[in-house]
């Protein structure tokens, strides 16, 4: 076995060319391959003996998942509504397990127990794929989390499955309140009733923890296809080829014993310059059956800020917004200019053409001071934000300027 602690000058200079092709199959928006990806899960399953699944297609992971599960919510109702009454009377924690068991598989049972084989099947010929070869350990970590990595997690992956559980759980929640669902938790009781809630929420954990990703697999193979490719130079395993043909030719996979979710990718992918989900009145994530994502230089929107643009925000969300990171965001888009003008600022203090303002209202979570600047030749306002403790116009113009009094940084300048 080979010890390999640096690369010749010809594979570092590869090194650009892998991290861009991984870059570019993590972050496609082409329309998959319907039959190329169902091939690809096939022999995936095919390789380590397992029966060919049945295949189902979705436009979007958010759509697959509802349509999947909670759309069959009126099912798991009328089960509760047959059973409830005649097993509540002997309502044993034993009996409670097994009636939450019953009615959370039953919406299931056409796809069987969800597993996590793709990331195992990947674990799995990782030492397959190197068991000849031996990689410094600094060097290993100088690839795979610099030079190589393009941290999908900030782009895309990880981030969008924070983003869709919660969209997942909100729709949820919002079917739980209904009325038919408050009827039937009044004849569960509390217990049982919170019971069943709590497991429908942990399916949907295991669900994205299950999920294969393939931009989150991209981060990793990245190096591996550059070792395999410009430094091992030896026989490629063929579970290696069809572990890559998975993440080549598929979206998300969701992987059942009787069934497999494939996933089509976004058709649109919108990003700032530093690679954070970003777009500007349109969504930033968009899928083909309609299901979009907003984002603000990587902060998600609701539909109602994200859908307008910035110049079209309202000073007056602010009074009413809770989150803490969408009032930043809203402050930023939206500017401390336009936000003393439609709230109303309070003068303070003025000193030559600067003012020191005050907004009397619950915006932040301390007082927005600000100190206003207007151009003498142009009578462009600008406003930048100060600290709350800033007593007069002077004061902050010279916080602004880093401890210079404003007349000896006029004769500086």
């Amino acid at each position: 076995m080979s010890l390999i602690e640096k690369l010749t000058p010809q594979q570092e200079a590869l090194i650009p060319v892998y991290r861009k092709k991984w870059r570019n199959i993590a972050l496609s928006t082409e329309r998959i391959d319907r039959e190329k990806a169902a091939s690809a899960v096939k022999a995936a399953y095919i390789a380590i003996g397992k029966n060919a699944p049945n295949i189902i297609f979705y436009e979007s992971p958010y759509v697959a998942l509802k349509s999947t599960i909670f759309d069959k919510l009126e099912s798991l109702k009328q089960e509760l509504n047959n059973k409830v009454v005649s097993q509540l009377n002997n309502s044993s924690i034993s009996n409670l397990k097994r009636l939450q068991r019953e009615l959370l598989e039953k919406p299931l049972e056409q796809l069987g127990r969800q597993t996590s084989f793709f990331s195992d099947l990947s674990y799995s010929i990782y030492p397959q794929v190197f068991q000849d070869i031996k990689i410094d350990e600094e060097l290993y970590d100088e690839l795979v989390y610099g030079k190589l990595n393009n941290n999908f997690s900030d782009i895309l992956g990880f981030r969008l499955s924070l983003i869709l559980e919660n969209y997942i759980k909100i729709y949820l929640n919002e079917q739980l309140q209904s009325e038919d669902w408050q009827q039937i938790n009044l004849q569960l009781g509390s217990r049982l009733s919170s019971s069943l809630q709590a497991s429908l929420y942990s399916y949907i954990n295991n669900f994205f923890g299950l999920c294969f990703q393939p931009e989150e697999e991209c981060k990793i193979n990245s190096f591996r296809d550059f070792i395999i490719a410009c430094v091992w130079f030896s026989e490629i395993l063929p579970e290696w080829l069809i572990y890559q043909s998975l993440i080549k030719e598929c979206g998300w996979i969701f992987a059942f014993d009787k069934a497999v979710i494939i996933c089509d990718r976004p058709l649109q992918l919108r990003f700032d310059n530093q690679n954070r989900l970003h777009a500007e009145g349109e969504p930033a994530i968009q899928y083909a059956d309609g299901f979009s994502l907003y984002s603000y230089h990587g902060v998600t929107l609701p539909e109602e800020y994200g859908k307008l643009n910035p110049q079209q925000w309202r000073s007056q969300w602010l009074l009413t917004e809770d989150n803490a990171e969408l009032r930043r965001v809203l402050i930023q888009g939206i500017g401390y200019a336009r936000i003393c003008q439609e709230l109303q600022a309070i003068e303070l203090d003025s000193w030559a053409e600067y003012t020191l303002l005050k907004i009397d209202a619950d915006v932040d979570e301390e007082p927005i001071y600000l100190l206003k600047m207007t151009c003498p030749s142009t009578g462009f306002i600008h406003a930048l934000r100060v600290p709350p403790e800033m007593k007069s116009a002077h004061e902050a113009i010279c916080w602004v300027n880093w401890g210079i009094p404003p007349e000896e940084f006029a004769i500086q300048t």
